[in-house]
């Protein structure tokens, strides 16, 4: 089983490549989990936000899941994003999913129904009971409206051995310093945010589940692997390298920016799915200059 440990460092939160026709494209997918891996990720995450799994049909889901698995060969470990706003539709979904390469789960606080701290609490409860994997916490308000606070997180670190790490994506400082101050000792906290990545574990937290790694796995890697040395001044230098990067990467949504970027790599198509469109060609231009320049 998975351990808290091989959880640290980076995690990369694969796209899903699509082809003209917005079908996927697993030739495409194949190949990035290959490049990631040759280039040092430390884990893989499927079927995350980055993934557009909200547009993916069941079917689809578990296609990506095997073609990512088969890909993978062993190689790293494999964290499937299995969350949503039914409680007992993800159970039923975790008791329907054969398991084999899969090592963990993440799954996202409830969306839309903006449950109060105890139903927060009950739905990962109902999750922890279910899953025969270990599970990490995917705290997001800006795209949930629901936010997990320190004190919910930690009493779920405390009363689940299954539910190993929690990635904050929630922008609150406060927040996560008190998850990493009261969080039990083999409880991790990842970065949900890859420009914060350095601060946080320059604060205590263990790494991230990256989208800029798509596309600059190696560097990213690199930074996150130099921060957990306590090599501050070679992080502080990766990662003002690629700050620039971040920021446009995100400007005109996600996956669109890391999308764009992948297609200038010239790893992917630059295709998305509705209501997801490609960024504008003036922040293509710019994200192409960035990497001719880097």
């Amino acid at each position: 089983m998975l351990t808290p440990y091989q959880l640290g460092g980076t995690g990369v939160a694969l796209v899903t490549p699509f082809n003209s026709r917005k079908e996927i494209d697993f030739e495409s997918l194949d190949r990035l989990v290959h490049f990631v891996i040759q280039n040092q990720v430390d884990f893989l995450v499927a079927l995350g936000t980055t993934s557009e799994a909200s547009t993916l049909s069941e079917i689809e889901k578990r296609e990506v899941v095997r073609h990512i698995i088969a890909a993978n060969g062993g190689r790293k470990p494999i964290i499937v994003g299995m969350g949503g706003n039914d409680t007992n539709r993800i159970v039923d979904t975790i008791n329907k999913t054969d398991f084999d390469g899969i090592d963990g789960i993440l799954s996202v606080v409830p969306y839309y129904n903006k449950p109060c701290q105890e139903g927060i609490y009950q739905h990962f409860s109902e999750i922890a009971k279910a899953s025969p994997v270990p599970i990490i916490l995917y705290n997001v308000p800006g795209r949930t409206s629901s936010n997990i606070n320190a004190e919910t997180t930690i009493r779920l670190a405390n009363d689940f051995e299954n539910i190993i790490a929690v990635k904050e994506a929630s922008g609150d400082l406060m927040q996560i310093m008190n998850i990493i101050h009261k969080k039990p000792d083999d409880f991790m906290v990842l970065s949900g945010d890859d420009a914060s990545t350095l601060p946080l574990i320059a604060l205590g937290a263990d790494g991230v589940i990256s989208v800029t790694a798509n596309g600059f796995p190696f560097e990213f890697s690199q930074l996150v692997r130099e921060a957990l040395n306590e090599s501050l001044d070679e992080a502080c230098k990766i990662h003002y390298s690629l700050l620039d990067i971040i920021q446009l990467l995100f400007s005109e949504g996600n996956p669109a920016g890391i999308k764009a970027l992948l297609n200038a790599r010239g790893l992917i198509d630059n295709n998305l799915r509705l209501p997801l469109v490609p960024v504008t060609e003036e922040t293509y231009i710019a994200i192409e200059k960035f990497l001719n320049n880097f």
